[in-house]
């Protein structure tokens, strides 16, 4: 597990931070009002995500972690085509009807008719990333990290060159046509992925020639997974495209122009949170590894070992989240003005890190959830989780007063109720102990310990002359080494969560 979660965050850092490269570049092509309307189709790829493919691939990953614990490849194999059969059943009809109704959705529901072209080269896109990700989730399932982990660091190159390589040839366009050269680039990088991870999924587990029948109940098994999963992630997604498509609209009815809205959410949306976010790598890689592995355990009835994973995965996340938060909350301005060019992006950053980082509580106990095999509790928490951060935009982001404050607002909270009542359930569903200490108080007095010294150094260095980028590179230095020592002189550190673990 550690392994796999080594290289799964290596490559979603290198992801991360090509990434975080490619939006700067593409926030200053096409400018945070088109980022804006980019940012305003991506809500609708996520529903129909949501409607085919996010169930199927916690079903694959759950059901090849199964049978790969027998050494049943045969029965992956099963598994794998029975789900690509179940997704394409359910992508046909969605996709020729959003294709077909793309101008009444552009216009009514996402309010810009800008968002067509988009939205009906979203389809297409949609189909070769279900490809990708379930094949990609059956060698999650079994433990083989480096086939996905491979191809996901060469499709985030392929997709940076292909975007960006699209926007400077062909721009100037209208605003319809670059979210449609941006969606364009992302086809061409999801080509890629699901051709070669189909031929690394032959050459990993066999062709299947001669395959025996197929094994009882597997599609009433994949559906069992997959629809509880799937309903949570679609009325998810439903929630937070009505954010989406809300906040630009009650920007407009607090006072601001369509231009000045669309520009908000896109400064929000696609530059401070994709900063704030490049350290939740690690947490989704441990999420990915960790969702076979307690159905592994679970199978296996060890329960013992689920909890000696799941208490050092939370260990492991307060000690890197929390002080990542800090210093970003330090740099994060001059960053923001650094890499964008836009001073705003360093707006309303304290707030959103604490969002950030409640959210990945959220995440890392609602993958436990998933692998415990409790698929109906992680999705109703989730689901009154995005039913707070829609009630705080509903009710808070129109009044001129608060605007993007109440979205801000609405982020944290639902967070930290989402993380509560997944934790809840957890605890019932294994009986793991809470170690506060070294899972949460340790890490967040050396994280602001770190933040106050580091803000403080931070504004000296600037007062003396020091250019930002060169302050901020010296600040993250600094503040590493002081968090190290703070957390060894409160006796917590990586062994000696490890000892605290076993002695667990």
């Amino acid at each position: 597990m550690v392994g796999g979660t080594v290289l799964l965050t290596f490559s979603g850092l290198f992801g991360q931070v090509v990434g975080f490269f490619y939006r700067i570049a593409l926030s200053r092509l096409i400018g945070a009002e088109l980022m804006g309307l980019y940012q305003l189709i991506m809500p609708v790829y996520a529903v129909l995500s949501s409607l085919t493919a996010s169930g199927l691939t916690v079903a694959v990953s759950a059901l090849s972690a199964r049978y790969g614990a027998r050494h049943d490849l045969a029965a992956i194999r099963q598994v794998r085509r029975v789900s690509l059969r179940l997704f394409f059943t359910l992508l046909a009809p969605l996709g020729l009807a959003t294709v077909l109704l793309s101008d009444p959705i552009s216009v009514y529901l996402l309010g810009d008719a800008r968002t067509r072209l988009g939205l009906c080269l979203l389809v297409p896109c949609l189909a070769l990333t279900g490809v990708e990700n379930l094949q990609k989730h059956s060698f999650f399932g079994v433990g083989r990290v480096a086939p996905p982990a491979l191809c996901e660091m060469a499709e985030q190159v392929i997709r940076a060159v292909a975007v960006l390589g699209l926007l400077l040839v062909f721009l100037p366009q209208n605003g319809e046509r670059t979210v449609g050269l941006i969606v364009l680039g992302m086809c061409l990088c999801e080509v890629f992925s699901a051709c070669a991870l189909t031929l690394l999924f032959r050459r990993c587990m066999g062709r299947g020639g001669g395959e025996r029948p197929e094994v009882p109940g597997l599609r009433r098994e994949i559906l069992r997974i997959a629809l509880p999963v799937g309903g949570t992630a679609l009325l998810g997604n439903l929630m937070g495209s009505a954010n989406a498509v809300l906040i630009p609209r009650l920007l407009v009815k607090g006072g601001a122009t369509v231009s000045q809205a669309m520009s908000a959410f896109g400064v929000i949306n696609g530059m401070t949170l994709p900063m704030l976010l490049m350290p939740s790598a690690f947490v989704g890689a441990l999420g990915l590894m960790l969702v076979p592995k307690l159905a592994q355990a679970v199978a296996l009835k060890r329960t013992g070992e689920a909890r000696d994973q799941l208490g050092r995965v939370m260990g492991a996340t307060s000690l890197l989240i929390l002080p990542a938060m800090a210093l970003l909350t330090v740099v994060g301005p001059s960053l923001g003005v650094i890499l964008f060019r836009d001073a705003r992006a360093g707006e309303r950053i304290f707030p959103l890190a604490v969002g950030v980082a409640l959210s990945c509580y959220q995440a890392v106990l609602g993958s436990a959830l998933n692998g415990l095999g409790k698929q109906s509790a992680a999705a109703g928490n989730m689901l009154l989780s995005d039913g707070v951060q829609l009630v705080f935009t509903w009710f808070l982001v129109g009044d001129p007063r608060i605007g993007l404050g109440g979205y801000v607002t609405g982020l944290w909270v639902s967070s930290l109720v989402g993380a509560v009542l997944n934790y809840r359930d957890v605890r019932r569903a294994i009986g793991i102990r809470t170690r506060p200490f070294p899972w949460l108080v340790a890490p967040m007095l050396a994280s602001v310990l770190m933040g106050l010294c580091c803000r403080l150094l931070f504004f000296k260095l600037l007062e003396a002359g020091l250019g930002a980028g060169l302050a901020c590179l010296a600040v993250t230095g600094f503040g590493a080494v002081l968090y190290l020592a703070a957390l060894q002189a409160q006796g917590v550190g990586l062994n000696a969560l490890r000892a605290g673990q076993e002695a667990q």
